[in-house]
């Protein structure tokens, strides 16, 4: 072998280690600069989560299922109780107040397991958002805007109030 042909080849194979250098920085340089889209904590559904209820008991999907002209409407969550003690969360929707018993470690599926609990004078339009407290122990708990909604789509039209309740 000649040194020209040496030199070709290094040449070739520094110029193929950079390329692929070049090629690995770019196709995964952008996870330096962009967050993950998998780490983010969001609601999957309609409905919103929140954690902050000040006790062992967070809540799930909460959303309010109203009649067309939003003059009531019904509750519909997931509450899971985290801790070891059977516990409840006292809950304000529009001056309405409730209260849900869920038993240590388990949940309870309001509008799934359970009937959903009626907001009676809710006077809120679905589309637009409600403020509800869910407080289920001594520590501070945050008010949470919660979606209002109808029942347009089909896995909701049976979580309507009717015209009796």
């Amino acid at each position: 072998m000649n040194s020209r042909s040496a030199a070709s080849i290094a040449s070739r194979l520094v110029a193929a280690v950079a390329l692929g250098a070049v090629v690995a920085l770019g196709t995964t340089g952008c996870t330096f600069m962009t967050n993950q889209a998998t780490t983010i904590d969001y609601s999957p559904s309609d409905g919103v989560n929140v954690d902050a209820t000040g006790g062992d008991i967070v809540v799930r999907n909460a959303m309010v299922i109203a009649t067309e002209d939003g003059s009531t409407g019904n509750l519909v969550a997931a509450f899971v109780n985290t801790g070891d003690k059977s516990g409840r969360v006292n809950i304000d929707i529009a001056g309405t107040m409730l209260t849900v018993r869920v038993p240590a470690g388990d949940s309870v599926s309001l509008g799934a397991d359970k009937d959903p609990l009626p907001i009676d004078g809710l006077n809120v339009m679905p589309g637009s958002n409600v403020e509800a407290l869910f407080v289920s122990g001594n520590g501070e708990a945050a008010a949470t805007e919660i979606p209002v909604l109808d029942g347009t789509l089909a896995e909701y039209s049976d979580l309507v109030p009717s015209a009796g309740e």
